[in-house]
């Protein structure tokens, strides 16, 4: 049976681009290293010591998440070579098994290409669950709006992606929208995906607020950290903190207005805030929001020893004119631009409803972190 071009051709692409991925991996390398951790946790003591154990234990798993899937993916890649054999030998007439390979085929290059994305997230954290926060910039109930419609955007990009998603704090703006909301991103790589979104992005729209329908610029900036294990030696003195309680309100309350359950933690020494309304109990709100301290203090440490402050908080800047990473235009022409890589669209439905991957996936291909803001060109 004929075979078409192009089918053959996607699937020999999906296959050298997975040998490309096995070696700069090390596949191998790793497997074995993973069958001579298998063999400590077999032997009698293995759990004497439960840190050491842990240790093994964790290390093995990272390796498996690295290796697993590609063993899994030559497996797939062995299996559709053995398809297209099988239809190569089919009598004619047998349309449905070439249609069954060329989809096969296609499938195989779009997966490997998601491979190959998440093979970029070797951070430290990059495995880590995901603490985004939206904050609207000056412009009041403009600023607010637009921090809304990220926030509803964030949302929906992680529900996409299967990651279960859970609001933190939610706080209301003047008049419409919000002013900040925090959520948090559960799944494999939440933050080493998530990391890509943290910057300014501004919105150029006819106001729906405007009697005069006028163009308004607005801004918003996202901040995202990785939430870190509790084996993560972080000191937070409680002489170093400023404890508030309110009453819950908004997309993130629960039985609102009924009892000050909220809790807003402010660390002096660093000025960083965080608040959390999410659960019914305020003694669960204030852990809740001191896992968020942590994890923000513990980034701004790390920022600090490589004396590095654009490449995570400092990367945000102001949130005004000159430091947006990514641009949003509604009229008088209808355009999605990321400042940092040049990738865009003029779908803007589509990426307000959630679909960020082709930004989010351009910016782990360009080097991530390495791409700055002060490389940026204004552009309105």
């Amino acid at each position: 049976m004929y075979i078409p071009p192009e089918t053959r051709a996607a699937l020999e692409e999906a296959e050298r681009r997975a040998n490309h991925l096995w070696k700069f991996l090390d596949v191998p390398g790793k497997q074995a290293r993973i069958l001579e951790l298998e063999g400590k946790m077999a032997e009698q003591g293995f759990w004497d010591s439960q840190q050491a154990a842990q240790k093994v234990i964790q290390e093995s798993n990272q390796l498996k998440t690295i290796a697993n899937p590609q063993a899994a993916f030559r497996r797939k890649i062995e299996d559709a070579k053995t398809l297209a054999e099988l239809v190569a030998e089919t009598p004619e007439g047998a349309e449905a098994e070439v249609a069954e390979l060329t989809e096969l085929a296609n499938a195989l290059v779009a997966e490997v290409a998601d491979l190959e994305i998440a093979s970029f997230l070797s951070g430290p954290h990059d495995k880590s669950n995901a603490l985004l926060t939206v904050k609207a910039g000056a412009g009041g109930t403009e600023s607010n709006d637009w921090a809304d419609m990220l926030f509803r955007m964030y949302m929906r990009w992680a529900e996409r992606r299967g990651y279960k998603v859970e609001v933190e704090e939610v706080s209301e703006g003047e008049g419409a929208g919000i002013s900040s909301a925090t959520i948090r991103i559960e799944g494999p790589n939440a933050y080493g995906y998530a990391k890509a979104e943290r910057g300014v992005h501004r919105l150029v729209r006819i106001s729906p607020f405007d009697a005069n329908d006028r163009r308004h610029t607005s801004f918003a900036s996202i901040d995202v950290v990785a939430e870190i294990d509790d084996d993560v030696d972080v000191e937070v003195k409680e002489a170093d903190l400023r404890v508030d309680v309110y009453r819950s309100s908004g997309k993130g309350g629960q039985h609102v207005n009924k009892t000050e359950s909220a809790v807003r933690l402010t660390h002096i020494p660093t000025g960083i805030v965080v608040a959390c309304q999410r659960e019914r109990s305020q003694h669960k709100n204030r852990e809740l929001a001191m896992k968020i301290l942590r994890a923000r203090i513990y980034e701004k440490t790390l920022d600090d020893k490589r004396a590095e402050m654009e490449r995570f908080y400092g990367e945000k800047g102001d949130i005004g004119w000159g430091n947006q990473i990514r641009s949003y235009v509604f009229q008088p022409y209808q355009m999605v631009k990321d400042l940092r890589t040049g990738v865009q669209t003029g779908n803007i439905q589509a990426v307000m409803d959630g679909d960020l991957d082709q930004f989010v996936n351009a910016w782990l291909r360009a080097g991530g972190p390495r791409t700055r803001n002060k490389d940026i060109k204004m552009e309105d």
